[in-house]
């Protein structure tokens, strides 16, 4: 086994624990290597009672710096996008596959320019995430670009395949398994829904932002009207 697949955050999260707990005791997490470079452990944010989760890849700079998910240029674009979905950001619970902020320094050394998690790492971490939504029980969840739907449908997501189908949200146990993309689709003895779309980032990085944002509103729409 190599050292990068031992790694878990299992060990840190406490068993009967309310958000506020986990909250706490993720702070503390040494599941990966991840949290030596980052300032702070990003958690989760919102009440135990939302209907709807939204999982991202992982903080930017700006969550980093503030401990807080989605407050930077993506969080305030999915706050939009939401807006105009249906869906309130004070009714979700936001969150994303892995809690610190991974990162590569520019030439001299200057600014964080983001890194995408590795499978590993987003492995390491899913610990954190089933407790969450085994504590929330949400009626929807939405995967917010690749890392997430991996994270919670396995390696056999495709953003495209799957963005703005409403799809059974397969038993926590099973997330991120190889059986969560067929139970997705097959359907089973499961509540809730999964709804997967593209990550407000790649909007913001897209040559035609304008019909990225559209199409990410409209996957979105799909989350509302499961809700409602």
């Amino acid at each position: 086994m190599s050292a990068e697949s031992s790694h878990d955050a299992g060990p840190y999260v406490p068993e009967h624990a309310d958000l506020a707990a986990l909250r706490r005791a993720a702070a503390g997490c040494r599941g990966c290597p991840l949290y030596a470079d980052a300032t702070q452990t990003v958690f989760g944010e919102g009440e135990p009672s939302a209907q709807v989760v939204l999982v991202g890849e992982g903080p930017g700079d700006q969550e980093d710096r503030t401990g807080r998910p989605f407050v930077g240029p993506a969080g305030r674009l999915l706050d939009q996008a939401l807006e105009e979905a249906g869906i309130r950001r004070e009714d979700a619970y936001v969150t994303n596959a892995v809690k610190h902020f991974k990162f590569a320094r520019t030439a001299g050394g200057g600014r964080r320019r983001p890194q995408p998690p590795s499978a590993a790492e987003v492995t390491a971490c899913r610990p954190w995430l089933l407790a969450e939504l085994r504590l929330i029980e949400p009626e929807v969840v939405v995967a917010l670009g690749a890392v997430a739907g991996r994270a919670l449908l396995g390696s056999a997501f495709r953003v495209t395949q799957y963005r703005g189908r409403l799809l059974t949200c397969p038993p926590p146990e099973t997330l991120g398994t190889r059986q969560a993309a067929r139970i997705a689709e097959e359907g089973g003895e499961t509540a809730g829904h999964i709804v997967a779309t593209i990550h407000p980032s790649a909007v913001l990085r897209s040559d035609d932002r304008e019909a990225m944002y559209a199409g990410m509103v409209a996957d979105l729409r799909v989350a509302a009207q499961a809700l409602a």
